[in-house]
């Protein structure tokens, strides 16, 4: 879509006589110049009642959505973009049917008139509405982060927590990022050399959709609303069958059918406990449940990430599992994300957490260490390396590049669009700095007249804001010029375990405070340099976001109360029925991340009193890996090739596993390769008017099926029984194989003599 580049001054350019100078003039970026209009209408309506209307609803039933279904075991994520097809033909559907009576507006709230339908529906209530829905995305993130606190507290470790603590830890932590953005919004937004690469999309989206279609006489072609409208009542027709009919769509393992007694075989076959080999699915949610759409992810991304999974899947877990036995490995399953001991069982968490919600230190030491499976140690060790190579690539490939650009982002005149936006009202500095202190003042009061039920102390808080900070700057600047934001959870939780051990709810309180309000600061940046480009008012563009994250925050926590209370054993996935989707992948790996580096401490996972200690060589491996790709590059200049290893990409290509698995991953790379490489080399005009259409309607159907077989069928108990709605018929594929592992009467895997 980014090759759009019809007449740069594109839609609305019909602005004053004193500024036809100024759109002479280009932006410093080729990529902007190429995908950015350098014009504007500065008289389209923004704060319409049909902007606010879609707005609040898109945003409230995203939030809905990707909070209902982050609970089950392939959890759909619902994206903006699917929002942003979606909200244009309702839009256009209001434009036509609201009255276009005019109201006289009183002077005391700034005269004029005012209508529910200004005229026809424009790009700027468009753009709008997109972001209000993002607060429903949560930013990136599908739903609030902090819900999860109160998930594994209520879910797993079957404490309490009260609705007020939960929503003020969820606002806090949302808002919190308010104050970084404006901080640094003078310094990451309006420069042309900060150009947010990832915002290209969105724009070049918007101006797809809203150009004039012109068919050439006796074409074929349909418009890209009827393709979306199409596409849509296909995808949501066709959820029925793998969403209720026939479950055992969703992971399609032919080997474990065909060898129904084999161990080994199911473990290698097996699409969701297993490798994953000849594994496919027919379900849409299992393709971009954890990855996202693979038709927006371009092919240079997809060919790393398939690269990084091959070598990490059928290479290195094999290779740890069945060749060098690594940490007893053949003692758990060879796929999994649970805890256990040192004899296989499953690890009972609960019987280490005293009364206060703290180790219990004895207990601990007469059960004995936390073991993991082979495959969630190396998952980890990855995840040491990625971060690593991470700030090594970004400083080796692009940091003379960074440097150079923010110093000419301060030194340089400013380009047409900071120049096009100066004719709006620019945001105080003040709503800033007093959400900032407000969210603050009450993240501290959460902190200590609630601190049994958050753990996290003021100086734990303070610390984490001050990480959130310094962190912030420079992750804005190496996401607004390389499109890369090093992912630094890790970190945090690494360094709230070392501080204070023994409280998991501190932990990822710390986290949430220190990395996710960094991260939702970005989130906020990206969005106002969406607004930049669009010429979007920054106080409409403000006050929506923040009345947008009120509402999504609010919606999400509701729907985890509703869902926590009413689905007995709720992501407990050994007491629920064996086709139940209520599994809570993503919850499961946070939890165990509160075990892991809260509740027990790295120190007794990865330091001197753990068993993987070894795992922290990987952040020199990760560190070094660049510096030997820009080596090679030196040596052999020649080499175009070199210069497409992507080590973040790469290493990180199985970040998603757990909770994603081996079946998510083959569908994702095998779709986004034919979509992204055969259909955009070959059918291109193809793929630029519907590729994101597609996307959007596959997303959207299978959300509202879903919903409806949830309120329909699943909430009057009505199911049906058959061969196809037992899962995927792989029940040894998480039997362990070494000798003498007993797991019990209940169990049906054999114990190998």
């Amino acid at each position: 879509m980014g090759e759009i580049a019809a007449d740069e001054r594109g839609l609305g350019a019909a602005v004053g006589k004193g500024e036809e100078e100024e759109e002479e003039e280009t932006s410093p970026i080729e990529e902007v110049r190429l995908t950015v209009p350098s014009g504007d209408d500065a008289s389209l309506p923004v704060w319409t009642f049909r902007m606010w209307s879609i707005g609040l609803v898109s945003c409230a039933l995203m939030s809905f959505l990707n909070q209902f279904f982050s609970y089950r075991t392939e959890p759909l994520i619902v994206t903006q973009i699917t929002v942003q097809v979606a909200s244009l033909p309702m839009g256009h559907f209001l434009a036509r049917v609201l009255p276009a009576r005019k109201f006289p507006v009183p002077a005391l709230l700034g005269g004029g008139e005012w209508s529910l339908n200004p005229g026809p529906f424009n790009m700027k209530e468009h753009v709008l509405i997109s972001i209000f829905a993002n607060a429903g995305y949560a930013f990136g993130n599908g739903n609030a982060y902090a819900v999860m606190i109160v998930d594994i507290i209520r879910a797993f470790y079957r404490r309490s927590i009260s609705f007020v603590a939960a929503w003020l830890l969820i606002m806090t932590t949302q808002v919190l990022g308010y104050g970084w953005a404006g901080l640094m919004r003078k310094y990451v937004v309006e420069p042309a050399h900060m150009w947010w690469p990832g915002t290209l999309v969105q724009v070049s989206l918007f101006r797809a959709l809203h150009e004039k279609e012109e068919f050439p006489r006796g074409s074929r072609q349909i418009s890209r609303s009827k393709f979306f409208l199409v596409a849509l009542i296909c995808s949501f027709g066709w959820y029925a069958v793998p969403g209720y009919l026939f479950p055992s769509l969703t992971s399609i393992s032919w080997v474990c059918w065909v060898f129904s007694k084999s161990v080994t075989a199911q473990q290698l076959g097996s699409g969701m406990k297993g490798l994953g080999l000849g594994a496919f699915t027919l379900d849409w949610s299992a393709v971009s449940s954890f990855l996202f759409s693979p038709l927006i992810s371009p092919f240079f991304a997809t060919a790393n990430i398939f690269v990084g999974y091959v070598m990490f899947l059928y290479v290195i877990v094999p290779t740890a599992y069945w060749g060098v036995n690594l940490y007893n490995a053949k003692t758990f399953p060879i796929f999994s994300s649970h805890l256990f001991t040192s004899n296989g069982s499953a690890y009972q968490i609960n019987d280490i957490v005293n009364q206060q919600f703290q180790l219990d230190r004895d207990a601990y030491d007469k059960i004995g260490r936390i073991n993991i499976s082979t495959f969630f140690a190396l998952s980890y060790g990855l995840s040491f390396a990625t971060i690593a190579s991470t700030i090594t690539h970004v400083g080796i490939f692009y940091g003379k590049e960074i440097y150079q650009r923010f110093r000419a982002s301060q030194q340089q005149d400013p380009d047409i669009h900071t120049k096009l936006m100066r004719k709006y009202e620019d945001i105080p500095a003040w709503w800033f700095y007093s959400l900032l202190l407000l969210s603050m003042t009450v993240s501290l009061i959460l902190c200590t007249v609630l601190n049994d039920q958050v753990q996290l102390p003021y100086w734990g808080l303070l610390l984490a804001c001050g990480m959130a900070f310094v962190f912030t700057l420079p992750i804005s600047i190496i996401t607004a010029t390389t499109n890369q934001t090093p992912g630094l959870n890790v970190i945090t939780e690494y360094a709230m375990g070392l501080i204070r051990p023994g409280y998991p709810i501190a932990n990822v309180c710390f986290k949430v405070y220190g990395y996710m309000s960094m991260s939702q600061a970005i989130a906020f940046l990206s969005d106002f340099k969406l607004g930049h480009y669009m010429k979007i008012p920054p106080r409409s563009m403000f006050l929506v976001q923040f009345v947008g994250t009120l509402v999504a925050g609010t919606v999400n926590l509701s729907v985890a109360w509703w869902l926590l209370g009413s689905i007995e054993n709720i992501c407990q996935d050994t007491l629920l029925p064996p086709d139940s989707p209520w599994t809570c992948p993503g919850d499961r790996v946070f939890f165990d991340a509160s075990v892991i580096w809260g509740l027990v401490g790295p120190m007794r996972i990865f330091g001197p009193r753990g068993n993987y200690e070894a795992l922290n060589l990987f952040f020199l491996i990760g560190a070094a890996g660049p510096v030997i790709v820009y080596v090679f590059h030196r040596i052999f200049p020649n080499q175009k090739w070199i210069l497409l290893i992507n080590l973040p990409v790469l290493i990180g290509a199985t970040a998603s596993m757990p909770p994603a698995t081996a079946v998510n991953y083959n569908a994702w790379l095998l779709i986004g390769t034919f979509f992204n490489f055969f259909v955009f080399r070959y059918r291109k005009k193809w793929w630029q008017r519907y590729n994101y259409i597609l996307s959007a309607a596959l997303d959207a159907g299978v959300a509202f099926m879903a919903v409806l077989l949830y309120f329909t069928l699943s909430m009057e108990n009505r199911s049906i029984d058959w061969w196809g709605t037992a899962g995927e018929h792989c029940p040894l594929a998480t039997c362990p194989t070494a000798k003498g592992v007993d797991l019990g009467p209940d169990s049906l895997c054999p114990v190998f003599r």
